[in-house]
């Protein structure tokens, strides 16, 4: 295997690292000689396989750290990130992969409980405006590489309504809207920002979603390779993205769906 990132002192960011397309990408940068820094939250049950998939990590042979914080505190980010100068030691972050899945899944009518104001705020603030929190903190820090990319992942609710995603459908909108920004404004810098957009991917968030079996089973049908989308997909293509090759990739939002969006 082609080891792009080893001896480079170059280090990934992972947000929401512990599962999913996050811990997909970790595990995928890692393959190819990157650091990895996953900062994530979760429930006390499931840390015991979270220290399964880490130790995974660590024996790839790369210099590994993790931070289980509420990653969406200001004073948890700063505290993280001056720890992370430290961590680095001169070397930089090469990627943030923004994998923050957190946000309310409910109906906007005739339910015990209907979607309200705050929970838009909570949504759009976790999902999205936690990018912008992120990188402009790597940035004051002056932790990113000469030539550094911000990858988040976005999904289809960025254009189509489905019941229940309302939320989180503005939540990925306006992660678009900052992912384009930020590869407009942080471009003289060597930073480009593109979002992923994967099919269905099957993952603890998509099963959160009420009804996601027929959300599997309508992308199966419309998918050329009749499969849904896999968080190894996805992170295949992170990876890529961090090549020297895909710097001239800025401002994009990249379908990952085996051509799905096709039908």
């Amino acid at each position: 295997m082609n080891k792009d990132f080893k001896n480079k002192n170059e280090w990934a960011l992972i947000l929401g690292g512990s599962s999913g397309l996050g811990l997909a990408t970790a595990k995928k940068l890692a393959q190819h000689g990157m650091n990895i820094i996953i900062v994530y939250r979760n429930r006390k049950s499931e840390l015991p396989q979270i220290e399964i998939d880490f130790k995974e990590i660590k024996n790839l042979e790369v210099k590994f750290c993790s931070f289980h914080i509420d990653m969406l505190k200001p004073e948890k980010r700063a505290e993280t990130i001056e720890k992370i100068i430290q961590i680095t030691d001169e070397g930089g972050i090469k990627t943030i992969i923004h994998s923050i899945a957190k946000g309310n899944l409910k109906p906007m009518i005739n339910a015990e409980q209907v979607l309200k104001n705050d929970d838009f705020h909570l949504t759009i603030n976790a999902m999205a405006i936690s990018l912008y929190d992120w990188v402009i903190s790597v940035f004051n820090a002056k932790l990113f590489t000469k030539d550094a990319r911000v990858i988040s992942f976005t999904s289809e609710g960025n254009t189509k309504a489905w019941k229940n995603y309302a939320a989180v459908s503005a939540a990925k909108v306006t992660l678009e809207a900052i992912t384009r920004s930020i590869a407009l404004e942080f471009a003289p810098y060597g930073i480009k920002a593109n979002c992923l957009q994967p099919g269905a991917v099957n993952t603890q968030s998509l099963r959160l979603i009420p009804g996601y079996e027929k959300i599997i089973e309508h992308s199966i049908h419309r998918n050329p390779f009749n499969r849904i989308t896999t968080p190894q997909d996805v992170a295949n293509v992170a990876y890529l993205l961090c090549k020297d090759e895909a710097a001239w990739i800025n401002g994009c939002v990249i379908p990952v769906n085996g051509g799905e969006h096709l039908n």
